[in-house]
């Protein structure tokens, strides 16, 4: 078993509450979050088969309230009073809102805003349609709240979530309570010039109540100076010691992580970020060599131009059955279908279903079709290429892949840490560096036939019941992971988190920089799908890595694996390994730790 599983449900080890927020009722509503009976949650003692959760994730709930907990509104169809009574205040700079859920069984729901100052804040607006069917697989769906700017004032924000389920039709009323400061937008003020008869004071001296002497005047105005003088002197002083102290505990954990080959010894907290120990990163580069650069050229390709790249993998809607909805997103869905046979009906085998949903435009339809057919033609064991596509006429094209068990592999690895979770198979570390070995194969081939990913995550990688990993394409996962994808003001989506400073800067996109998103991606198996710079805004990515900074070793990570990690992260792409040396690595240490267990 991996060391630090999850803990009971409700509470997770990690940041402690900081000043001001150990609360008892929060406290209570988020060690015993499900305090209810089943016949509670259901109004007229009916019963259903437990499968409803709504919550707020670890990483919403540390950025709301600064705990590393989920906390649950509903499990299993049980409700949680305790959390729905309490009235969070959402952070001054705080304006969305994230909350998963996903039911085992058919539950309709309907959503609904109050605001008790609509002058002040205008109606919330959501990412998911305002009724529907809760999804069957995990999602989250986020609410975007915009002050209007016109006066300052506290908001009181409901957010209703009725939720029907099938059979009994008894309606569940579900209401979240937030509060939020809203501030006036200032305005720069433009002031007439002073008139002097109207807003000027004169101001009569006696002259026997002037000061007695030119000397006395002078005297005291010296000593004014002489006060401001060493007054600036003692605060840059006080600047100068607090940086020669940060640099002194710069240099002695660099000096450290030389001596172990790694970084230093992390604290109990996964977003720290600390200096990488890469031999380039003492003096950082301000321009790196030339690379391989390729034209995003998704835009500029119509519908029928994709259409026409993928004609010869076509086959028949009628041989695709639509089964269980994966995964779903604002404009897309993965479904778990069944292919016929052509030559033989009575064979079938399962296939992911990838297709967008009717309000889809045509540009997105045709990113996924483009999209789709990255890895196309290429054949490893740790691919999954596109198999066929549907692309009929006045239907919504659908594109088939091979099926695993286990589905997505981020999806998988938060899986595992739940007390819930559906898997029965303890995860080692053995098994996650041999996860790892697996992807580096499947990318080492990728750059010997000189393709470069340009997007490699535990989001676009698959898994099935044996730990076989296998590399997808990134169609659709802007839509499915919306949370991992920032736009940084060019009206492009891009996943910010898991790319090198010169694809951030300029754009430039080589093997190297798949090698700093495997090592992004290796960190996220060792902490079962947690999200890099989870603390960092996007837009300040760029100077963060620039300075050499880096997320820090996860718990219980060995200094080893984390060295490897490290060395993906180096500024200068020359200076990361190749995969193949990666694979090497990798093997060697996952021997190691065979001989071990």
């Amino acid at each position: 078993m991996l060391p630090g599983a999850p803990d009971p449900p409700g509470w997770r080890r990690g940041r402690q509450p900081g000043p001001g927020l150990c609360c008892p009722s929060l406290l209570l509503l988020l060690v015993f979050p499900t305090l209810l009976t089943g016949s509670e949650a259901q109004p007229g003692g009916a019963t259903t088969e437990p499968g409803l959760n709504v919550y707020m994730s670890v990483e919403e709930v540390g950025r709301l309230i600064g705990l590393d907990a989920e906390l649950y509104y509903v499990r299993n169809d049980i409700i949680n009073h305790y959390a729905l009574s309490f009235n969070l205040l959402i952070p001054t700079e705080t304006s969305k809102l994230h909350f998963s859920w996903h039911s085992k069984s058919k539950v309709e729901y309907k959503l609904g805003f109050h605001v008790d100052n609509p002058i002040a804040m205008e109606t919330p607006q959501t990412n998911i349609s305002m009724q529907g069917d809760v999804p069957r697989s995990l999602s989250v769906f986020r609410v975007d709240l915009f002050c209007s700017g016109k006066m300052d004032t506290e908001v009181m924000l409901v957010m209703q979530l009725n939720v029907t389920i099938s059979p009994a039709k008894n309606i569940t009323v579900l209401n979240f309570k937030r509060r939020k400061m809203c501030y006036r937008k200032i305005e720069p003020e433009h002031k007439p010039p002073l008139s002097p008869d109207r807003n000027s004071t004169r101001i009569h001296f006696d002259p026997v109540n002037v000061a007695p002497t030119t000397s006395t005047r002078v005297f005291y105005i010296s000593v004014g100076v002489c006060c401001a003088v060493i007054f600036l002197v003692a605060i840059i002083l006080a600047v100068l010691h607090l940086h020669s102290m940060k640099r002194v505990e710069l240099d002695d954990s660099i000096s450290d992580s030389s001596s172990s080959q790694g970084l230093s010894q992390p604290s109990t907290q996964t977003t720290q970020y600390l200096r990488a120990d890469t031999p380039n990163n003492a003096t950082p580069v301000t321009s790196y060599p030339t690379l391989r650069i390729e034209k995003n050229d998704l835009k500029s390709v119509t519908l029928q131009e994709a259409k026409a790249k993928v004609k010869d993998i076509a086959i028949s809607r009628e041989r695709v059955t639509l089964k269980d909805v994966l995964q779903e997103g604002t404009f897309g869905r993965i479904f778990h279908g069944i292919l016929v046979d052509d030559k033989d009906p009575s064979k079938e085998k399962p296939v992911f279903v990838k297709t967008v949903k009717d309000q889809a435009s045509e540009v997105q339809i045709t990113m996924m079709l483009t999209e789709s057919c990255k890895l196309r033609g290429l054949h490893h064991r740790n691919l999954l290429p596109v198999g066929h596509v549907c692309i009929e006429d006045g239907e919504k094209p659908i594109v088939l892949l091979p099926y695993m068990n286990w589905g997505n592999l981020k999806l998988f690895l938060r899986q595992c840490k739940l007390v819930e979770a559906n898997n029965p198979q303890a995860i080692s570390q053995q098994d996650l560096v041999h996860m790892a070995i697996q992807i580096a194969c499947g990318m080492s081939y990728l750059a010997r036939r000189e393709v470069i990913h340009k997007d490699l995550a535990a989001r676009n990688c698959v898994i099935d019941e044996s730990l076989q990993v296998k590399i997808t394409d990134n169609a659709l996962s802007r839509d499915l992971f919306p949370m991992d994808y920032h736009c940084l003001g060019d009206n492009e989506n891009r996943p910010v988190r898991w790319m090198s400073l010169e694809s951030l800067v300029n754009k430039e996109f080589s093997s190297a920089g798949d090698v700093w998103a495997f090592g992004v991606t290796l960190w996220e198996l060792m902490t079962l799908g947690q999200t890099p710079y989870v603390d960092i805004d996007p837009f300040e990515m760029a100077a963060y890595l620039k300075d050499g900074y880096r997320i820090a070793q996860p718990i219980n990570c060995p200094d080893e694996l984390f060295a490897v990690m490290a060395c993906c992260w180096a500024l200068d792409p020359e200076e990361r390994p190749k995969f193949q040396q990666l694979v090497q690595c990798l093997t060697e240490f996952h021997s190691a730790l065979g001989a071990y267990v």
